[in-house]
């Protein structure tokens, strides 16, 4: 009998190790990753298209025979970019499908709501939709981010913005939220470097719809360059309302509001706009026969033409791909982690700048160049800029 017993022990103890041992969200034959969009709310545009660029990446390479051997599971949540439902979100692909990583989670309040379930867990943070220094900082083994982050997008090319125009009394509007400060207190930082200071700034809630009031009081301060931390029907929205009360400025924002809807949306309206951005809006007769031919195959895939975000998307996966193949069949996140560090992922085609990450600097590169609208048309006005070094 105590023979018997000895060996039950034994046994679960073998069967507990190997339970141990076993990576979350990897098989023998597949990975889950997962993936949080916002697909009912304000950003549900941004959140298909990333989705069908995360989508379309891993059904090409799972036809090829995915990573080592093993197909990519890809399951996506929506939530409907409401910091709420991200967490529920989080909680589900984390404790109950069991995922290897987030990878390009949109939004930044989204993101800080569920990255304390992934870390709990040892699910990577990897390569998340939205330029949020959170996204890096403070640096740690699971956050993993590829977007420069808002703040520097700001610092670093506003104050030519300013010495261009001749701009003498700037004023910011933004949402009222983790994103919107970010975008504001890079205004402060790069008025700092031009000795100006803000001589108005405005918010609105995430959601807002109506920005009269905004919009006047800019107006009234005489503004003559807006720096906006807005996303798609705010910025329209801001600029639909500065033409219809005569409020004559340079209007500014992020890659939060780079995006074709700005142009599709506002018409006239937005042109004349700039926004700071890293990767170009993948045009169907892009200069790029790489990108002419990756623009053809999403069209035939998805029925549309691919968007900047669904860029993105297929960035994200690409990256995730080089990373995970390069671990090698013993695939964990220690030696996914071990991957990105020792060989950081090429971001190409749509980019040819440097990946850099190391275990004190989890951002891929700090760098931003500047589009306008032109005629209905995204057009790259400024060459790339180098943000400062991150910091912890």
């Amino acid at each position: 009998m105590k023979t018997l017993f000895k060996g039950l022990a034994l046994a679960a103890t073998l069967v507990s190790g190997t339970a141990l041992a076993q990576t979350q969200g990897v098989t023998n034959n597949q990975i889950t990753i997962g993936s949080i969009q916002d697909l009912s709310g304000p950003l549900a545009a941004y959140g298909k298209q990333t989705r069908a660029g995360l989508q379309m990446y891993f059904d090409e390479l799972n036809a090829r025979g995915g990573i080592n051997g093993r197909q990519v599971r890809l399951l996506v949540e929506d939530s409907g970019y409401d910091p709420r439902k991200a967490l529920l979100a989080a909680q589900k692909l984390v404790n109950s499908d069991r995922i290897f990583a987030m990878v390009g989670h949109i939004g930044t309040a989204q993101n800080m709501a569920a990255m304390p379930i992934q870390f709990e867990r040892n699910v990577p943070n990897f390569f998340p939709v939205t330029a949020a220094r959170e996204m890096y900082q403070p640096p740690t083994p699971l956050k993993l981010a590829f977007a420069a982050s808002y703040f520097d997008q700001v610092r670093t090319t506003l104050p030519d913005i300013i010495k261009q125009k001749d701009a003498k009394r700037v004023c910011v509007v933004y949402q009222d939220d983790e994103f919107g400060l970010e975008v504001m207190r890079g205004g402060e930082a790069a008025l700092g470097l031009v000795n100006q200071t803000f001589v108005e700034r405005t918010t609105y809630k995430r959601g807002a719809t109506e920005f009269s009031s905004q919009v006047a009081r800019m107006k009234a301060a005489n503004c003559d360059l807006v720096l906006m931390g807005t996303i798609i029907r705010e910025t329209v929205g801001v600029l639909a309302e500065a033409r219809k009360i005569g409020l004559d400025a340079t209007f500014v924002g992020t890659s939060a509001a780079y995006t074709h809807l700005i142009p599709q949306l506002g018409g006239p309206v937005a042109n004349g706009f700039y926004a700071m951005m890293t990767t170009a809006h993948p045009y169907p007769d892009d200069p790029s026969q790489q990108i002419r031919d990756w623009a053809a195959r999403y069209k035939v895939k998805f029925g549309e033409d691919p968007t900047v975000f669904s860029a993105y998307g297929w960035q994200i996966a690409d990256a995730f791909f080089q990373a995970a193949n390069k671990a090698g069949q013993a695939l964990t996140v220690e030696s996914f982690l071990r991957a990105v560090e020792t060989n950081p992922p090429a971001q190409t085609p749509f980019e040819q700048r440097p990946c850099n990450i190391t275990p004190q600097n989890r951002l891929c590169n700090n760098d931003a160049r500047l589009s306008q609208v032109q005629n209905g048309r995204w057009v790259v006005t400024r060459s790339w800029l180098t943000g400062a070094a991150p910091t912890n």
